[in-house]
């Protein structure tokens, strides 16, 4: 791929793992080449229309869930009312008065912050199920034999990169 592309390949003097890559070597140098780039917080507002939309098919007949909010202490109440408000600020969620309701839960991060997760359980055991083709691992491995370079990207905010169907929100 990377002679694919023109770029230059450098030799080192001693090979790394991926996770080298993290820590320092060339790969943080271009970071910090191009930090003006990648910016310092996610935007605000919902994503470009991109021509993708998310859509949420329901099997017919069904009864939209209506679940109650899971028991939590003040601490967390106070949390899950942050991370809302910074939510709606951001333009990511909207008030709604649809009869539609499914719960939250406040899972503790590595870094000691809090990750807001929807138990969107009930909301699965109704939407029509596609299945897609998952390729095989060895596939993969085979398409992947004889590159030298790999990445991989994390996306800050990934569930709110792609704008949801107008109806489904």
């Amino acid at each position: 791929m990377v002679e694919k592309l023109g770029l230059p390949m450098l030799k080192h003097r001693k090979p790394y793992k991926l996770q080298w890559l993290n820590d320092s070597g060339e790969i943080r140098v271009d970071m910090q080449e191009y930090e003006d780039v990648f910016p310092k917080e996610t935007p605000h507002g919902l994503p470009p229309i991109r021509g993708i939309e998310h859509q949420i098919d329901f099997a017919p007949g069904v009864t939209i869930p209506n679940r109650p909010a899971y028991r939590s202490n003040p601490k967390e109440t106070k949390e899950l009312q942050r991370q809302v408000s910074g939510l709606l600020e951001k333009g990511y969620v909207r008030e709604s008065l649809s009869p539609c309701a499914i719960p939250v839960i406040l899972i503790p991060k590595k870094d000691g912050t809090w990750r807001m997760c929807v138990d969107c359980r009930a909301i699965n055991n109704i939407t029509v199920k596609y299945r897609h083709h998952i390729p095989r691992l060895d596939d993969m491995s085979d398409e992947l034999h004889g590159y030298c370079a790999f990445s991989k990207i994390d996306l800050k905010s990934g569930y709110h990169q792609i704008r949801m169907k107008e109806g489904d929100e």
